[in-house]
């Protein structure tokens, strides 16, 4: 028997992705929601995908639950994606080194982690045995498993430099051909967390720079002012908060001036 989302079923999915992870689904992923979630349906012999909806917004099933959030979540990342954040941070560590209490940076949407570990690879090349660290957090617990290993396929990796290359990462061979593995020298200095964004934050401490990229544009304009608002509290006076390049705050954040596109720092 084909199984097919009617427009119904699809708009008690639009609500379940919105109220757990604020994030606003068009109408037109309704073929990218369907066939997400189809194999779900059947592995749990359903009829249906109402039959689904009811399963995990009764709460009855939390790990389903995820499951289904993780399913409604893109993570497209890849190391050193808009570069001129880098070079941003690299010349911020240049003209102004951290002093003895260290420098902290938050991947606040890490995905698979290869946002992390370029902030890591660039800290450690600056900073070196300073003190210095990186979190990573996201909302899925699946994609935080994947980051947690470091190992990742070589063709993400197009836009490390050779040098960040050949003293941060092991490149694989044999079986492992065509991967690469962070070094556990920063694999020690980077640690993950599964956090939701759009609910009260875990005391995670003060942060030098945030990094908030390329998450923004699910969220409708109410969700947007209540993660930026939450993210500032966490970062120190004078810190800076970065998102994505196709991404803006403006008029929805008071009082956090823009200093280069994309960049903003808070109020000393």
């Amino acid at each position: 028997m084909e199984i097919t989302l009617s427009d119904r079923e699809f708009t008690h999915f639009q609500r379940f992705i919105y109220e757990a992870a604020g994030i606003k689904l068009s109408d037109a992923k309704k073929s990218l929601v369907s066939s997400r979630l189809l194999r779900r349906v059947q592995a749990r012999a359903l009829n249906n995908f109402g039959a689904y909806y009811e399963l995990i917004a009764s709460g009855s099933d939390p790990s389903e639950v995820q499951t289904a959030v993780d399913l409604l979540t893109t993570n497209e990342t890849y190391f050193f994606r808009e570069p001129k954040h880098f070079d941003f941070l690299r010349r911020l560590l240049d003209e102004k080194p951290p002093g003895s209490r260290g420098f902290r940076v938050w991947s606040a949407a890490s995905s698979s982690g290869e946002e992390a570990y370029s902030i890591a690879m660039l800290l450690a090349d600056r900073l070196g045995d300073r003190p210095w660290e990186v979190f990573g957090s996201d909302l899925s617990a699946r994609i935080l498993a994947r980051a947690s290993t470091a190992h990742f396929v070589e063709e993400r990796a197009q836009h490390v430099p050779h040098e960040y290359l050949r003293r941060y990462c092991l490149r694989g061979i044999g079986p492992q051909a065509g991967t690469l593995m962070v070094s556990n020298e920063l694999r020690a200095r980077v640690t993950f967390a599964q956090i939701n964004l759009t609910r009260p934050l875990p005391d995670v401490g003060l942060f030098d720079v945030i990094f908030l990229r390329n998450v923004m544009i699910y969220f409708d304009d109410a969700t947007k002012r209540s993660v930026v608002n939450r993210l500032l509290d966490a970062l120190v006076p004078g810190g800076y908060f970065l998102i994505g390049h196709s991404e803006t705050i403006v008029r929805l954040v008071e009082g956090l001036p823009m200093v280069a596109p994309s960049i903003y720092r808070k109020p000393e």
